[in-house]
């Protein structure tokens, strides 16, 4: 048998180790995620989707389950020792941690076509889950998050999109069989930001101003990310807002419930200056499908909150810039979160 034959079997076999060896980090966090969420805290879905908009294609869809432990509950042992280890983490403030799981899709703008050009966005999947943990004093929150992975058809992303499609009625996406390979992922991502910079009211109503900055690194994601959040409305609450899917800001994903009703406006503005992005640059050990990154990307985003005690319900609608270079025009899709405290 020549060298060129042996290669496959090895590359195989590490093919497969690596996906289990993902599959079983990811089940025993999400096991571990179970058992702790029985003792309290902020669950939140998050729908992201191009329907909204009235489009298909592109970021297609997202979807993410997020937990974060209650306030005042003790931090388990791996995110004492994950605080440790990060060296720019405040000594004061709270330890706070929590998971996410979730899974996103990404099509060309024509999904009719079994075979779409070379110049659109590939067909990609991302199935993962998250654990980190946030250092939260009164006014700054530094959050540090380890994300792992698969792209490619072990994501499912497939089989997702074509069931939503028998399910709506709609017609069934052709171009799949041209997405990208499996690869194992993994994303360091870390983000700091600071409360009320700005803050005051007019009338009965409140306003601030939350800055952040943060970044990313990755073969799924490298990207360096800086923006503002303003908020404007009715008893504004001491949370960082609601939580997103990356790229964009993970936001903390926990809230305090009210004893009645509250609501806010509030609108976003982020910049990234992107290295990496494997579902436009393509497989990073394999050829695959790719197209010319666009490595500035900006983001707008506005909508509302509205929280009733332990209940809040938002919904966002995105614009966003541009992500490669032969792409005709920006995209625009929502995003809505349905958050319990319990």
């Amino acid at each position: 048998m020549s060298k060129a034959n042996n290669r496959l079997p090895r590359a195989t076999t590490r093919a497969v180790a690596l996906l289990f060896s993902l599959l079983l980090v990811t089940t025993t966090s999400a096991t571990v995620a179970a058992e702790e969420a029985t003792r309290g805290g902020a669950l939140s879905v998050m729908v992201e989707n191009d329907i909204f908009a009235r489009r298909d294609g592109h970021y297609t869809n997202g979807l993410g389950v997020m937990w974060v432990a209650a306030r005042g509950t003790t931090a388990p042992k791996w995110a004492q020792q994950m605080s440790t280890l990060v060296p720019w983490l405040p000594d004061e403030g709270e330890l706070r941690h929590g998971y996410m799981f979730g899974q996103s899709m990404f099509t060309p703008k024509d999904t009719g076509n079994p075979n779409p050009p070379p110049t659109d966005r590939p067909y990609a999947g991302w199935l993962y889950g998250t654990f980190g943990i946030g250092k939260d004093s009164d006014r700054q929150f530094d959050l540090i998050a380890v994300t792992l992975g698969i792209v490619g058809p072990a994501s499912l992303a497939e089989s997702s999109q074509k069931t939503a499609h028998r399910w709506m009625g709609n017609t069934q996406p052709q171009g799949w069989s041209t997405q990208l390979h499996n690869e194992p992922g993994v994303v360091l991502s870390a983000q700091r930001s600071w409360r009320n910079v700005v803050r005051g009211s007019v009338g009965s109503l409140s306003f601030d101003v939350t800055p952040y900055v943060g970044g990313t690194l990755g073969n799924v994601f490298t990207y360096g990310s800086g923006g503002t959040a303003i908020r404007f409305g009715s008893q504004l609450p001491t949370d960082l807002g609601i939580p997103r899917i990356q790229p964009a800001n993970l936001g903390s994903g926990e809230f305090s419930p009210r004893s009645g009703a509250g609501w806010y406006l509030f609108v976003g503005l982020e910049g990234r200056a992107v290295a990496r992005n494997i579902f436009l640059d393509g497989n990073t050990f394999q050829d695959s499908r790719s197209v010319k990154r666009d490595p500035w990307v900006g983001d707008i985003q506005y909508g509302l909150v509205y929280d009733i005690r332990s209940v809040r319900i938002s919904f966002t609608n995105v614009l966003r810039t541009k992500e490669y270079r032969s792409q005709d025009k920006g995209d625009r899709f929502g995003a809505l979160t349905v958050s319990v405290n319990y």
